[in-house]
């Protein structure tokens, strides 16, 4: 519950910040690009050491994956029975599979499972979300975006010098080494700036612009997001007799709001402005009240 309460002072002081004169509008850009280049990376190789080849694992790799399928062909058929647009449909399909399960996921998981969960949130973003941002991302880019085109190696090559991609490579590299205790100290006091860095960045970007013309898909779109999907998977799980802490986090991550980038990536490529914006806007408050009632009922 501290670490709770600790998250949700962050996200207010990003608020307050928003309003005053001294912090620019690229506030929220700097902290995020920090967190993703630096203190995110640190996490990752401190904690890739402590993952082990196992079922439970298996399950954080393969789930996201699962995720994706479901919600793709939910929004397919959503978007047919409604009759909305093709840059609706893209918006859906590029935003929703995807969540915020690093920069939300980490302080996220953190309080509500402790140190111990956070391997297995590795797994689930690394394997699961980042891969599929960059392969089915691009993909639907190249399908709904304006103007854009198809380039295999140009996906490739961003997702392999993506720096948390790196610092996971580096950290299965370096498996075998103990890392000095100095090194040690320095990647916990860079790791342990990822929480206040996000959600201030999250509290610094809040903003609430609803359109009656996006009110349909936006509902829907986070129904499916923060509702239906996590509790999917959480009955899947439970029908294969699947109940540790693995699969626990696993499930949480399913239920994390839409990732930001997603967001900007949309807007930037001329789909549904106003859709990706509301979906990212209103994604990450609601998130901080289903994602404690999905914990309750882990």
């Amino acid at each position: 519950m501290d670490s709770f309460i600790l998250i949700g002072l962050f996200v207010a002081l990003g608020i307050l910040f928003r309003r005053l004169e001294a912090f620019p509008a690229q506030t929220a850009q700097v902290l995020n690009m920090f967190a993703l280049y630096v203190s995110l990376p640190a996490v990752i190789l401190l904690k890739v050491p402590q993952i082990t080849l196992s079922r439970e694992m298996l399950v954080a790799a393969i789930a996201p994956w699962g995720m994706l399928l479901l919600t793709a062909v939910a929004v397919l058929l959503a978007a047919r029975a409604a009759g909305w647009s093709r840059e609706i449909t893209g918006v859906l399909l590029l935003i929703l599979p995807v969540g915020n399960t690093s920069f939300m996921g980490v302080p996220m998981v953190g309080a509500f499972f402790g140190e111990i969960g956070i391997p297995y949130l590795i797994v689930y973003d690394q394997i699961g979300t980042m891969l599929i941002f960059a392969l089915y991302g691009s993909v639907i880019l190249a399908i709904y975006g304006r103007n854009s085109s198809l380039n295999l190696p140009s996906v490739a090559r961003r997702a392999l010098l993506f720096p948390p991609t790196m610092a996971l490579l580096a950290g299965i590299l370096l498996r075998s080494w103990p890392y000095p205790a100095a090194v040690v100290a320095a990647l916990k006091m860079t790791g342990g700036m990822l929480t206040p860095l996000v959600m201030t960045a999250i509290g610094f970007q809040l903003r609430l612009r609803l359109q009656p013309t996006v009110l349909m898909p936006l509902g829907f779109g986070l129904g499916l997001k923060l509702v239906f999907a996590p509790l999917v998977a959480l009955a899947f799980c439970r029908l294969f007799g699947l109940n540790d802490l693995a699969t626990n986090v696993t499930i949480f991550e399913a239920g994390m709001p839409p990732m930001v980038t997603a967001g900007a990536l949309a807007i930037a490529a001329g789909m549904q402005a106003e859709l990706a914006a509301a979906l990212v806007s209103l994604g990450i408050p609601l998130a901080f009240a289903t994602l404690p009632l999905l914990f309750a009922i882990l």
